[in-house]
C-alpha cells in the first residue's frame, strides 16, 4: 500500500511538473480555444425557440381475432415512445409541414427536399426516460416562425398517426370481412358433407349430442349399437360367471357320502323350508338317544329303537331334499351353459356388424367435428369485425398536448454561458493534452537521470536560470554557491592533481558556456586558486565583454607571433584571476589551435597557475573545440537545461572521446528552478549558512592545493595589457 501511495504521488508530482513547465503553452491553448468559441459564439445568429410539450398514447394498430392481447397491452413504455419519438422526425410527419406551411417558398429554397432538410436541421426532439412524455422543439431567428413550425409539426404528427391507425383499421375490417365470407363458403360445404355422413350411416336424429344442438370437437360418439354390445358383453360375463360358480357347487357336492351330505344340508338353500325344522329334530333325537345310552338303556330298548327309527326317518327325509337341490342344480348349470352359447353368438354377431358401419360413423364425426369448428371461428371473426368498425368511428387521439408553443422574449440559440464554458473546458484539454504530447515527444535532457543515463558521466553542478556575472556583484550572492558545489565537484572527480587543465565546450551556441566558465574562475580565485582564464572561441569571443577588456591582443598574437606571455595575459578585478583574451583572428587562422605553440603554452601555463580554464567553442560547430580536448587535461561540458536532444548531446561526448579527451562531467545550466520544483534543494540552503547577507570569506585556499609561485601584483587598469617582464610576473 505504501509503494502504491508513493508511485501514485510521484506520477501527480510529475504531472504537476509538466504542467509548471509548460504553462506558457498552456494558458495560450485555452486562449485560443476560448477566444475561437467566443467568436463563433458572437456570429453565429441568434435564434428563439418553439417549445411544445405532449404525452404520447401508447396505441396498438394491431388488430386481434383472437383475442391475445397480452403482448401488446405488456409492451414496454419505453419501446413505444421510442418508436413513436422516432416518427416525429420522419420525413411522413414533415413533409406536411413542408406544404402546409409553404417552407419551400418562405426560405427561397430550390426543391421541397431542401425545405426538409432546413426544417430537420433546426428540429430537435426531446423524450424523458421512463416517461410518455416528448418535447419538439424548433428554433428560428423569426420567434414567431419558431412557434408557428413547432405548434404545426406536433399536429402534422398526431394527423399522421390517426391515419395510420384508421388506415390500418379500414384493411383490417377488409380483411375480416372476406374472412367471414370464406368461412361461411367452408361451413356450407362441411353441413353438406356431414349430412351426407350421417345418411351413410343410417343416424335418425342428431342422438350422438345426446340432445344438444352441437358436439364438441374431439368429443368420442357412441351409438345404440354400441351400447346394445356392450350390455351383451356385460350380459355374457354375468352368464360365464353363474355357470363357473354352479360348476364348482356340482363337484363339490358330488364328492359327498351320506352322512357327509347330512352334515352340509343346513348350509345349502334347499327349496323346501322344513328342512331346517328337520334337521333340528333329527339332532335332538340323536341327542336324547345319547342320554338314554348313557342312563344305562341298551340298544333294544323300546325307547332306543322308537328314537333310532325317528333318527332313520328323519335322514332319509333330509337326503331325499338334498338329492331333490343337486338335480336343481344340475339342470340349471345346462341352462346355463345354453345362455352363455346364446349370448356369445348374438355379441360376435354385433361386433362385426359394428366394424362395418365404424367408416361411416367416423366420417360422420369428423363432418360434425369441422362444422362445429367452423361456426366458432365464425362467431370470433364477427365479434371483431364489430369491435373494429365501432373503434373505426371512435378514433382515439394519438397524443395530449399540455403546452403549445408560445414566442420568447429572448433567443435559445447561441448559449453564450454554455459555449464559453464548453470552450474554456475544451481549450484546457487541449492545452493540457498538448503538452504531455510535447513533454512525451520531448527528448532534450530535463533531469540529472537523463544525464547520467545517456551521457554515463556525473552531473557537477546545476546553475540556475538567470544568473548574472559574479565578479560585478558586491556583497553576498546565492547563485555562487552553485559554482562553489561545481569548484569542489571538479576538485574530487579529476583525481590527479596535476590535471589542472580544463575546457569547456558545449554542442551548441548560446548555451551559456562563456559565463559558466567565467563564474567558475571567479569562484576557484576567491577560494586561493591563481586562475588563467584564456579564451580560445576565435570565431565568437565573448569572454572579454564579461571583463570588459580589449581584445585586439591575446591569444592568436601569441600563437601567430613572438610576443611574450605577460603581452597577452591580463589582470581582473577579482584577486587570483587571470584572463588571456582570444585576440583577433587572422586570415590564415585554419589549424591555428593546433599548433606545436599551442601545446607549449597549455604546458607553460599549466605549471605557473593553479588551474587553467580554456573557453572552446561549441564541438559540433567547429574543429577547434576537438583540439583543445586533445590537449587539455579533461573537458567538461554545459548542456543547458530542455535544449538539446539527448542523441546530440551523446554525440558531444562521443566526439569529445573520438579525439582522446576525457569528460570530467556536465554542468546542467540555466534550469528554472520555479518550475523545476525538483532542483529546489540544489538552492534551497545556499543562504542557510551566510547571516544578515553577509559575504563568505574567500581568502582560504583548500588544503591540497598544490604550492606555486605568488604571482606578484599586475597593472590595476584590466584593459591594458601589462609589459612587466614574465620572470617577475610568473
Amino acid at each position: 500500500m505504501n509503494d502504491s501511495g508513493t508511485d501514485i504521488q510521484r506520477q501527480a508530482l510529475d504531472s504537476w511538473q509538466v504542467i509548471r513547465n509548460r504553462f506558457g503553452l498552456i494558458f495560450l491553448a485555452f486562449l485560443l480555444v476560448f477566444a475561437t468559441a467566443a467568436i463563433i459564439t458572437y456570429i453565429m445568429p441568434r435564434k428563439y425557440r418553439g417549445r411544445v410539450e405532449m404525452k404520447i398514447e401508447r396505441m396498438t394498430n394491431k388488430v386481434n381475432v383472437f383475442n391475445n392481447r397480452g403482448d401488446e397491452s405488456t409492451a414496454p413504455s419505453d419501446v413505444v415512445i421510442k418508436n413513436e419519438f422516432e416518427a416525429i422526425t420522419k420525413p411522413e410527419t414533415l413533409y406536411p409541414v413542408v406544404e402546409k406551411l409553404d417552407l419551400q417558398k418562405r426560405w427561397t429554397l430550390p426543391n421541397r427536399q431542401a425545405a426538409l432538410g432546413k426544417l430537420k436541421g433546426n428540429l430537435d426532439t426531446q423524450s424523458s426516460v421512463r416517461s410518455d412524455f416528448v418535447v419538439i422543439e424548433y428554433y428560428d431567428q423569426d420567434p414567431n416562425t419558431a412557434v408557428e413550425i413547432a405548434n404545426a409539426v406536433a399536429a402534422s404528427y398526431m394527423t399522421q398517426r390517426t391515419e395510420v391507425e384508421s388506415s390500418q383499421k379500414r384493411l383490417a375490417l377488409e380483411t375480416i370481412g372476406q374472412q367471414i365470407m370464406e368461412q361461411e363458403q367452408l361451413r356450407d360445404q362441411a353441413r353438406l358433407k356431414m349430412q351426407e355422413a350421417k345418411k351413410k350411416a343410417g343416424i335418425v336424429g342428431d342422438w350422438m349430442s345426446s340432445g344438444s344442438n352441437s358436439l364438441t370437437p374431439g368429443a368420442v360418439v357412441q351409438t345404440s349399437e354400441e351400447s346394445m354390445v356392450v350390455s351383451r358383453e356385460q350380459a355374457l360375463l354375468q352368464a360365464d360367471l353363474e355357470l363357473q360358480t354352479l360348476s364348482a357347487e356340482m363337484e363339490g357336492l358330488s364328492k359327498l357320502n351320506g352322512d357327509e351330505m347330512m352334515a352340509r344340508a343346513s348350509g345349502l338353500k334347499l327349496d323346501n323350508a322344513n328342512v331346517m325344522g328337520m334337521m333340528a329334530k333329527y339332532q335332538e333325537a340323536q341327542v336324547m338317544r345319547e342320554g338314554m345310552t348313557q342312563q344305562g338303556m341298551g340298544n333294544k330298548h323300546p325307547q332306543v329303537l322308537a328314537l333310532d327309527s325317528q333318527v332313520i326317518k328323519y335322514k332319509e327325509l333330509i337326503l331325499g331334499e338334498v338329492q331333490s337341490h343337486v338335480a336343481g342344480l344340475q339342470n340349471r348349470l345346462e341352462a346355463a351353459k345354453k345362455r352363455k352359447e346364446s349370448l356369445q353368438a348374438y355379441t360376435d354377431g354385433a361386433k362385426k356388424d359394428l366394424i362395418d358401419q365404424g367408416a361411416t360413423y367416423n366420417d360422420y364425426k369428423i363432418a360434425k367435428d369441422d362444422v362445429t369448428y367452423i361456426e366458432a371461428l365464425l362467431v370470433k371473426f364477427k365479434e371483431t369485425y364489430s369491435e373494429t368498425k365501432a373503434g373505426l368511428a371512435l378514433v382515439k387521439s394519438p397524443a395530449t398536448i399540455y403546452a403549445k408553443a408560445e414566442p420568447e422574449s429572448r433567443p435559445a440559440k447561441p448559449n453564450v454561458a454554455i459555449n464559453l464554458a464548453l470552450g474554456g473546458i475544451l481549450g484546457l484539454m487541449f492545452g493540457l493534452g498538448l503538452a504531455f504530447i510535447l513533454e512525451y515527444m520531448d527528448t532534450t535532457v530535463k533531469s540529472l537521470d537523463d544525464v547520467e543515463r545517456f551521457l554515463g558521466v556525473p552531473v557537477l553542478a546545476v546553475i540556475p536560470k538567470d544568473v548574472g556575472v559574479l565578479h560585478r556583484t558586491s556583497g553576498f550572492n546565492p547563485d555562487a554557491e552553485a559554482y562553489r558545489i561545481l569548484r569542489t565537484n571538479i576538485e574530487f572527480n579529476r583525481g590527479n592533481p596535476d590535471a589542472n587543465c580544463i575546457t569547456v565546450t558545449s554542442g551548441g551556441a548560446g548555451e551559456g558556456k562563456s559565463t559558466t566558465l567565467c563564474n567558475l574562475a571567479t569562484v576557484c580565485a576567491q577560494g586561493g586558486y591563481s586562475v588563467l582564464l584564456i579564451d580560445a572561441d576565435l570565431r565568437r569571443p565573448s569572454m572579454h565583454t564579461l571583463f570588459e577588456v580589449s581584445n585586439a591582443t591575446g591569444l592568436t598574437n601569441y600563437l601567430t607571433s613572438d610576443v611574450r606571455l605577460e603581452e597577452v595575459v591580463v589582470r581582473t578585478p577579482v584577486e587570483n584571476l587571470y584572463f588571456m583574451p582570444s585576440g583577433m583572428l587572422p586570415a590564415d587562422s585554419a589549424g591555428i589551435l593546433n599548433s606545436q605553440r599551442m601545446s607549449e603554452l597549455i604546458a607553460d601555463v599549466k605549471s605557473r597557475f593553479d588551474l587553467v580554464l580554456i573557453d572552446s567553442p561549441p564541438i559540433l560547430g567547429v574543429s577547434d573545440a576537438s583540439v583543445l580536448s586533445n590537449v587539455a587535461d579533461m573537458t567538461m561540458l554545459v548542456v543547458q537545461h530542455r535544449k538539446l536532444p539527448r542523441h546530440m548531446l551523446l554525440r558531444v561526448k562521443q566526439t569529445v572521446e573520438n579525439v582522446g579527451g576525457k569528460v570530467l562531467g556536465v554542468v546542467l545550466n540555466n534550469v528554472d528552478i520555479r518550475s523545476d520544483s525538483q532542483y529546489a534543494y540544489y538552492t534551497s540552503y545556499y543562504t542557510y549558512y551566510s547571516p544578515n547577507n553577509q559575504p563568505a570569506a574567500s581568502g582560504a585556499k583548500p588544503e591540497k592545493r598544490r604550492k606555486r609561485q605568488a604571482a606578484p601584483a599586475i597593472a590595476a587598469t584590466p584593459t591594458k595589457p601589462s609589459n612587466i617582464p614574465p620572470g617577475d610576473l610568473f
